[in-house]
């Protein structure tokens, strides 16, 4: 694609194109600005380099020698400059055409199948703000036309389904630029839909043996240089606020953070008392809401905001108790995310990076717990030899979505640097302080970044439980509101999300708006529906489900409500 620009338009300058999830992008510094009117020359001249059969060549150079063949590039040498000293230097030569590249290619341009530009854009230089706007050109290939074809097929359900889109149609949430980028607002319809998910977390977390706390949105900076966020984590945190304490003489200036994360103020709790072995473990969990300083760029609708709701938790335990704590942790995570409907589950296991805080055993010992946990389940899980944080062993939890896309979802985190930080204890059974584990535990990650990916899920037609509106009801004319009106009362006390579309509009308009609003059961009532108690009921998959009484129908609703 690089060769087909600089063949077609004049001055143009490269920096990088790598290969993304979906596809590629390369950016350009170039005076034409390329629009999609430009698509189908670009695409006819990638297809004669294909046709051509050229070559991939890798040539391993000096420094002076890639330097002397991207002069003028101004971009390619500052990149060049990245390389440390002592790696190699490789270039990649196709026909006319030389970059700076890793590696590997194809052998030849013939080896590509098939290839489509999707979409241009603005991208800052080394996205920063401060820089150069180049162009990133973005496409995607495959090894067919008949492959390329289908993985389009996939990308257009995607937008469809996007929770943007859908957020917007279906009236679940907007993010005003009046309040502030990445703030969201959850409309009543979204707000349904988050406290079913809120209620079902709560109530699953007391079963499993957890108890719920609540904490500050805010902290004295002495809190975040102890927990080593201001060090570590200050790029991504909101400005301090300076508040005055006292007056005149008396007067001194604390600052105070927002927070970006929960954990120290759970620790905060701990720090209030002494705590046996007998007491451990500790499993507390909070629906904690955070902010984080998200730049223009990173932000993407729900899925990357700058307050958010995160289902937190921390357990505080023994070194005997952890690899049970973990294994009934992951089996946790699998009971919830299963509830909302991904089955398709794959782990990470990160292990011990080049620097880390801890004792070797000790890490030894939380990797082994997590892995232990893993194989009991039967999860399929992949290790990254050293990808741990520098604080402790992890396990990441990816699901699918009903598209085959991953998403990362639940996070169980080993933590030895929090504990010694906060100088966190325990009386032993031999009557001497011991240090506990730290467990950091997310399972749903955040509940902004959740609700998108369940809207692109379910593509805005949710399961019942979650429905926002699970029943509307379609009287056919203003003569049966009063018995309508009945069968709202009755199913509003059994906690049923029901409502009545009293409009003066044909039934037909009325059916297709509930459709379109992707309510799960509408119950249509005319006139002879009044004489013989009953209701017509229509399902938003199975369309017309015949005439049933009222206690009928809500046994049926019974069993959809597990489903």
């Amino acid at each position: 694609m690089a060769a087909a620009v600089c063949k077609l338009f004049n001055n143009v300058k490269l920096d990088i194109g790598p290969s993304t999830d979906d596809g590629f992008y390369y950016d350009f510094d170039m005076e034409h600005r390329l629009a999609p009117e430009d698509f189908p020359a670009i695409e006819a001249e990638i297809r004669s380099i294909i046709k051509a059969g050229l070559p991939f060549e890798r040539l391993e150079v000096s420094r002076a020698e890639a330097a002397a063949a991207f002069a003028g590039q101004t971009y390619k040498l500052e990149r060049l400059a990245d390389i440390p000293e002592g790696e190699t230097v490789s270039l990649y030569r196709c026909g006319a055409f030389v970059d700076l590249c890793r590696g590997p290619h194809v052998a030849t341009t013939a080896d590509i199948g098939a290839v489509k530009l999707m979409a241009v854009a603005g991208s800052y230089y080394r996205g920063d703000e401060k820089n150069a706007m180049l162009q990133r050109l973005y496409g995607m290939a495959d090894v067919s036309q008949e492959a390329l074809d289908a993985a389009l097929t996939r990308i257009e359900e995607a937008k469809k389904r996007d929770h943007r889109k859908l957020g917007k149609e279906l009236e679940l949430f907007s993010i005003s630029e009046d309040v502030g980028p990445g703030l969201a607002h959850w409309h009543p319809k979204g707000a349904r839909i988050r406290v079913a998910i809120e209620d079902y977390w709560r109530r699953e977390h007391f079963r499993a043996g957890y108890e719920m706390i609540f904490t500050p949105h805010v902290g004295r900076s002495q809190l975040w240089e102890t927990s080593g966020h201001l060090n570590f984590y200050r790029e991504g945190m909101f400005p301090s606020m300076n508040l005055t304490e006292g007056e005149g003489s008396h007067a001194s200036v604390d600052q105070y953070y927002v927070r970006p994360m929960n954990c120290p103020f759970h620790i905060q709790i701990y720090k209030t008392r002494r705590y046996s072995y007998r007491d451990l473990p500790l499993r507390w969990a909070e629906l904690g809401t955070v902010y984080r300083y998200e730049k223009e760029g990173a932000r993407l609708g729900l899925l990357r905001v700058r307050g958010f709701t995160q289902d937190d938790a921390h357990i505080f335990c023994t070194p005997e108790q952890i690899e049970g704590e973990v294994r009934s942790t992951v089996k946790f995570a699998l009971h919830i995310l299963r509830r909302f409907g991904f089955t398709d589950v794959t782990a990470y296991l990160s292990t011990r990076p080049e620097k880390a805080v801890g004792l070797p055993e000790r890490w030894e010992q939380a990797t082994h717990s997590l892995e232990s946990a893993l194989k009991a389940e039967g999860i399929a899980y992949h290790v990254d030899e050293g990808g741990g944080a520098f604080y402790g062993p992890k396990i990441d939890l990816k699901i699918k979505d009903a598209l085959g896309r991953p998403w990362q979802l639940s996070t169980i985190q080993f933590d030895f640097n929090l504990p010694e930080r906060f100088n966190l204890s325990y009386i032993g059974e031999d009557g001497k302080e011991h240090q506990p584990y730290m467990v950091h535990r997310a399972l749903l990650g955040s509940l902004e970044r959740f609700f998108g990916i369940l809207i692109e899920h379910y593509a805005g037609a949710f399961p019942v439980w979650l429905a926002p509106e699970q029943v509307r009801l379609l009287p056919i004319t203003a003569g049966q509101i009063d018995y309508v009106k009945g069968i709202e009362a009755k199913l509003r006390e059994a906690d049923i999300r029901v409502t009545v579309d009293a409009d003066n509009e044909k039934l037909g308009a009325k059916i297709r708006k509930a459709q379109l609003e992707k309510v799960p059961y509408m119950l249509v009532v005319g006139g002879r529906d009044v004489e013989a108690g009953v209701v017509s009921v229509r399902s938003r998959e199975a369309g017309d489900q015949g005439a049933m009484t009222v206690d009928a129908f809500m046994e049926l609703l019974k069993v959809a409500l597990k489903a």
